[in-house]
Formats: structure tokens, C-alpha cells, sequence
């Protein structure tokens, strides 16, 4: 199974259509919800233990990322042996997670820790099941001034920290620095923005003697996060109540000009000749990169490794493009983050699970973690431990990504949309993009249309939380 680092999320669609029955059985739909009533245990919970507290932590990693995260639960149980036990269990991709987790709610049974992809934010604070990580940093007065702000930003929901960001990526743009120099383009200052980046796609397409394209200037998949990045570094918010972070979002912005406007940008390389159509599948959008059919192209931090084995080309990046040249910039993240359950456990398995979620946080981890699996360092002393310096002198790709992410500016937009239907959302963002691009409708019809199809569905949301 390949899980896309930064979550696509999808399948969880279906998920937010029958979440009444939860959110009714979990607590009032206040806007603050995620557990305001319930608090971190401090560390004298702790003491005089007669055995080691058992925590299960269900998670999406498999496969090389799970390795890595099984030996980080290894080592931590290592160092608190007799005291504090963690067992990992992996729960399928992201959206199974989160349907497994809903499940666990309505049988009373939740796991003490998990990881739950970015989508499912908002659920998570109105299920009301869970302590807010503010309420961890609070009590043993924890610095989180070395964790990533655009990390915080994102988790950030009424001034507190409601889950613990771990897992997450950011998008760039990819480019083949071959086909760059071969063209007569500086491999080392790539497109910024659409309008150079079609400049570049001109010298970049090649056709045979034949006449046939056999490479393309550009080639992306249709990915609705892309949508997400391009609104929010256009400082344009994706849903209306200054992005679901001042009042509960009632509708999706995403047709509106900056939106219409890419998607117009995407049609008219498509028909120029300029851009290979792709479609909706990120595995698509890969293998048109890594076979050199697209020479540049925009995808998660998460992929840069397998870009880099997976071509015959010598892999740049560059910034994630604006839509307009003097767009203010900034990066939304993906992935997953940490959430402690505190209804229906003792306060040593919350305490417990606290001081792993610490653990894991240190930068000697997140060092051991970026460095084996590609992700973000949360903590940014991290890039400077052993393993990830070694990863930056193999890939030193990566630094752009780091540097993207240090210069995002941190407000309500780059904090991305707040909303319990926004794997919906998400995908009724490429669905109408998909429309623009193969059927007779505009972009702006196109996005309309898909705006207000999951207008309905937020609105159903919204009801069962008693918004």
C-alpha cells in the first residue's frame, strides 16, 4: 500500500455523513469542543507504580515508516521500562483510522493515543473525547518554542494546541534539472509563479520528428490540497469564517477568482500543449515525472526520496508556486498529529501517553524520524541531529522544503480550513476541477457547481454538532 505522506484522504468522505450518532453521544457541538472539560494529569500520577501503564497507539504507518516508528516505540520502551509501555497498532490508511476511531467512540473503547490525518481536525474537537494538548503544554509548563509555527499554526484552534503535529509534509514544486540545462533554463532559479511556469513549459516541451509531444513543461495530478496551497498562498482563505477559525465555516471559497483562476491557468497549458492531462492519481502524476513525459511538477516533501531513486534525471525542487507573481507566500501543511484520549481512561495512560508523545518530540527523535521517513522535523533542532544532517547531505533537496516552510507566514489562511466535512470538501474541489478540464463546463461553472454540492453536506455537518 502506498499511503501518501501528506494524507489524501478521500475515502474518508463517506465517513461525515452519518457522524450525528457520534457527535450527539459526545458532547454538546461547542465550538471550543475536543474535551474542554478534560485536563493533563501531572507527573506525580506516575510515581509508585506496582506495574507499567499499557498505552496502545494506533497509527497509519506501514510499511518503512512504520519500521521507523516501531523502533522509536522501541526505544522508548527501553528507557521506561517498568513504568510507561507502548504497543503500536496500525489501523490502514489515514481515513480507516479515523473510521476505526468513530467506531471505538461508539463502543466506549478508544485507544489512549492516535494518530488522526489533518482532515479529521475538526471531528476530533467536537467529539469531545480528547485532552487538548494545550492543556499538557500548561501543566508541566512545556516549551514549544522549537516546534515548527507553521505546525502550531495549523493545530491551533481558539488559542490552544489541540493535538501534537508529528507526521507531516509540505508540497513542492519538482523539476527535472536536465531537461532544465538541455532547454537553456537555470535549474537553480526555477519558476515561481503560473505565468513563469508556462514560460518555462514553452521551452520545456519537446516533440519527435514525428511531431509527437514526448515531453511536457508540466504535469501534475489533480490534488484538491494543491487547490488548498495555491488559495493560501494567495492569502485567500478556502472556507468562509476566516477559515473555520473564528466561527464554525458554513461554505467552501474555493470558486472564487483565485480558485477559477489556476483552473483556467491548468486548462489552457492542457490545451496549448504545454501540460499533459493527468488526472486524479497521484501514482499517475509520479511516473509522468520520474519517466521524464513531465518535466516539472508538484508533489509532497514525502515523495522527494522516491523521486530521486525513481529517476534517470538529477531531481530539483523549488517553492510550491503562486498563482500571481507578488502573492504573499505561505504553506499549508498535511499529514497527521497526535491525539490523547482522555475520556474513558485513567489518568496514568493519559500521563503515559503524554511523556511518549514527548518522547517523540525530542530532537534527537524527530532527527531519527525525518531522517527515515522524509517528514517534516517537528521540532526544528531536529535537522540538526545526526541522522538528519546525513539525510540533508544526500538530499540536500530537502532544504528547500525546510526553508518553505520557515518563511510561511502564520495567519488564518495558512493555517488552512477548519471544517468537520473537509475530506469532502477536498474532494468536490477536484471533482469540479476534473469537470473544468473534460467536460464542456468553465472553471468558474465548474467550481460553482462543486461548491454547491458540498454546501449541502456542511450544512448536515453543522446540524448534527447543534451549529
Amino acid at each position: 500500500m502506498r499511503l501518501s505522506p501528506q494524507g489524501r484522504g478521500i475515502g474518508a468522505a463517506a465517513l461525515f455523513m452519518s457522524l450525528g450518532l457520534v457527535l450527539s453521544a459526545c458532547g454538546d457541538g461547542d465550538s471550543g469542543g475536543g474535551g474542554g472539560d478534560l485536563t493533563a494529569p501531572g507527573p506525580e500520577v506516575l510515581d509508585d507504580l506496582d506495574e507499567a501503564v499499557q498505552v496502545e497507539f494506533w497509527h497509519s504507518m506501514d510499511a518503512g515508516n512504520g519500521q521507523v516508528l516501531d523502533q522509536l516505540i522501541d526505544d522508548f520502551n527501553a528507557e521506561n521500562e517498568g513504568r510507561v509501555e507502548v504497543t503500536g497498532s496500525f489501523q490502514g490508511e489515514y481515513d480507516d483510522a479515523l473510521a476505526n476511531h468513530r467506531a471505538a467512540i461508539q463502543q466506549g473503547d478508544t485507544a489512549e493515543l492516535i494518530m488522526i490525518f489533518d482532515l479529521g481536525t475538526q471531528f476530533m474537537i467536537d467529539s469531545g473525547q480528547t485532552v487538548p494538548a494545550q492543556s499538557f503544554i500548561d501543566e508541566d509548563g512545556y516549551d514549544t518554542g522549537e516546534i515548527e509555527d507553521a505546525l502550531l499554526n495549523y493545530f491551533t484552534v481558539d488559542d490552544e494546541l489541540r493535538s501534537f503535529p508529528f507526521n507531516n509534509s509540505t508540497p513542492l514544486m519538482f523539476i527535472n534539472r536536465d531537461a532544465f540545462e538541455e532547454a537553456g533554463l537555470d535549474p537553480d532559479d526555477p519558476p515561481t509563479d503560473l505565468a513563469s511556469i508556462r514560460e518555462a513549459a514553452e521551452e520545456l516541451t519537446v516533440t519527435d520528428d514525428d511531431g509527437e509531444i514526448v515531453q511536457y513543461g508540466f504535469g501534475a495530478p489533480l490534488y484538491g490540497w494543491y487547490i488548498e496551497q495555491f488559495m493560501a498562498r494567495a492569502a485567500a482563505p478556502y472556507c468562509d469564517g476566516a477559515n473555520g477559525r473564528s466561527d464554525r465555516a458554513t461554505e467552501v471559497l474555493f470558486d472564487g477568482p483565485e480558485g477559477v483562476e489556476l483552473v483556467e491557468w491548468w486548462e489552457q497549458m492542457i490545451e496549448d500543449d504545454l501540460a499533459l492531462q493527468i488526472g486524479r492519481n497521484i501514482d499517475d502524476g509520479m511516473a509522468a515525472f520520474t519517466s521524464g513525459r513531465a518535466a516539472i511538477t508538484l508533489e509532497s516533501t514525502g515523495a522527494l526520496s522516491n523521486y530521486i531513486e525513481g529517476s534517470d534525471f538529477e531531481v530539483g525542487a523549488g517553492y510550491f508556486p503562486l498563482i500571481s507573481e507578488g502573492d504573499p507566500g505561505g504553506s499549508i501543511i498535511g499529514g497527521a498529529s497526535l491525539w490523547i484520549n482522555g475520556e474513558g481512561h485513567t489518568d496514568e495512560e493519559v500521563r503515559g501517553s503524554w511523556e511518549f508523545v514527548e518522547y517523540l518530540l525530542t530532537p534527537e527523535a524527530q532527527s531519527t524520524w525525518h531522517a527515515g521517513t522524509g517528514y517534516l522535523a517537528v521540532n526544528t533542532e531536529g535537522y540538526d541531529g545526526p541522522e538528519a544532517v546525513e539525510r540533508a547531505e544526500e538530499f540536500p533537496q530537502f532544504e528547500i522544503a525546510a526553508e518553505q516552510l520557515a518563511e510561511s507566514e502564520v495567519n488564518e489562511n495558512t493555517a488552512g480550513c477548519m471544517m468537520g466535512v473537509m475530506s469532502e470538501a477536498r474532494a468536490a474541489a477536484e471533482e469540479g476541477w476534473e469537470a473544468a478540464l473534460t467536460s464542456d463546463a468553465t472553471p468558474e461553472e465548474a467550481m460553482s457547481e462543486a461548491a454547491e454540492r458540498v454546501g449541502g453536506t456542511i450544512e448536515e455537518y453543522n446540524a448534527s454538532v447543534d451549529e
